[in-house]
């Protein structure tokens, strides 16, 4: 007579969710308590007391869904891992920006959900990078090999940088690219369309010779060498 065993019991995901958008943050936190294999432990926006609060959760995953936020001064994700070795972030409603895509790569970035992400996909996401995968768009996919292969970019120098001429909206688009901001972040914030946003960092790589707006940061960049 066969014996039948049942399968040892999986623990779920505990996953908190940071996220700016209050509307994103609650729906996300609706949709995955459905999920049997996910655990929300916590969820909040960001803020200085932030960090001590996810680490007193002690999540496996943490969603989120700001770019200025990762990329600030304040390094959340960088402050994370420091914090908590082997945590997983998972970025959610990002643009297809390489340059913005492999800063968070640098930054210890290992999901990378687009805008137009189904709830499925976002879900995947968390299930994949818990067990030990990097996540990315296909379309993104490209960008790490090419990373790979020339991790070096020659900036111009410190002279160089100044002689280029800026208009002052210019200025400030640059400002605000250093923060992390996404095109659609900056044109919100400008009140500006996105694709005049668009057509500014175009001109801007144009001019320069730059790659990526990662490098126009770099390039515009009062300090270095």
């Amino acid at each position: 007579m066969a014996v039948l065993r049942s399968s040892p019991l999986i623990s779920p995901i505990p996953v908190f969710l940071l996220a700016e958008n209050r509307l994103l943050r609650e729906a996300l936190v609706r949709l995955l308590s459905k999920k049997d294999d996910i655990l929300i432990v916590g969820s909040g926006s960001y803020s200085p007391e932030v960090l001590p609060q996810i680490l007193s959760a002690a999540p496996d995953i943490v969603v989120l869904d700001s770019v200025s936020k990762a990329l600030s001064q304040d390094r959340v994700v960088r402050r994370l891992h420091a914090s908590r070795p082997g945590i997983g972030v998972v970025m959610v409603g990002m643009e297809a920006e390489e340059g913005v895509f492999l800063r968070l790569v640098q930054e210890g970035v290992l999901g990378y959900v687009l805008t137009d992400a189904s709830a499925a996909e976002v879900w995947q996401a968390i299930r994949d990078v818990a067990a030990g995968e990097a996540v990315c768009p296909p379309s993104l996919s490209v960008a790490l090999f090419r990373f790979a292969a020339h991790p070096q970019i020659s900036l111009p120098t410190l002279s160089v940088r100044r002689s280029l001429d800026l208009s002052p909206r210019q200025q400030q688009l640059v400002q605000l690219i250093r923060d992390g901001l996404s095109n659609k972040e900056v044109a919100s914030r400008l009140n500006l369309s996105e694709q005049t946003v668009k057509n500014h960092v175009h001109r801007m790589l144009r001019k320069v010779g730059a790659a990526d707006r990662a490098t126009i940061a770099e390039l515009y960049s009062s300090d270095g060498p």
